[in-house]
């Protein structure tokens, strides 16, 4: 627990911008929320590849979202049942089903379409809130902690420099 609490602040303090970090949590709530063997789960990991986010950061997200998705999971039914349920969206449902990609997507099962529907609307939100949140943290919050009298003596104290050059970690 420690490890990753200390790996997150390392990713918070790094030089990585607010928007990979911001990216990779949203990715990782979509591939958290879902179940993992989803079709559209492949194509968010490959995204995470392709595209420069932090990837301590989603596998991070991505066992907190899978504990919350897990939690969620009878608010994900109810609303995949009621997407699912829906008659105006009968006809495109029966369609998708007929299609053999759509079937390994798995769409009709509500949990899947509960959750990815409700990762797919939170996704923008997500990325605009932590990327904030990651800003401010950055401009006021870190100096200020800096700042505490105690951190100063714990950052200069001989242990720490010590395991900073047999770990290699910088400033």
């Amino acid at each position: 627990m420690l490890n990753t609490l200390a790996t997150f602040l390392k990713v918070l303090n790094s030089e990585t911008r607010p928007t990979q970090i911001s990216l990779a949590l949203a990715f990782a709530m979509i591939v958290g929320f879902t179940p993992l063997f989803s079709l559209h789960n492949l194509l968010v990991i490959l995204l995470v590849l392709v595209i420069r986010v932090n990837l301590a950061t989603f596998i991070l997200g991505f066992a907190l979202f899978s504990g919350i998705g897990y939690l969620l999971d009878p608010l994900f039914h109810e609303f995949g049942q009621r997407v699912l349920n829906s008659e105006s969206m009968n006809q495109l449902w029966v369609s998708l089903y007929n299609s053999t990609v759509w079937r390994l997507e798995r769409f009709n099962n509500t949990i899947v379409m509960g959750s990815l529907l409700v990762s797919l609307v939170l996704f923008i939100p997500v990325v605009l809130i932590t990327n904030y949140l990651i800003a401010k943290y950055r401009t006021s919050l870190l100096q200020w902690v800096n700042k505490i009298r105690i951190v100063q003596i714990i950052k200069g104290s001989k242990l720490i420099t010590v395991y900073r050059s047999l770990t290699g970690a910088g400033s």
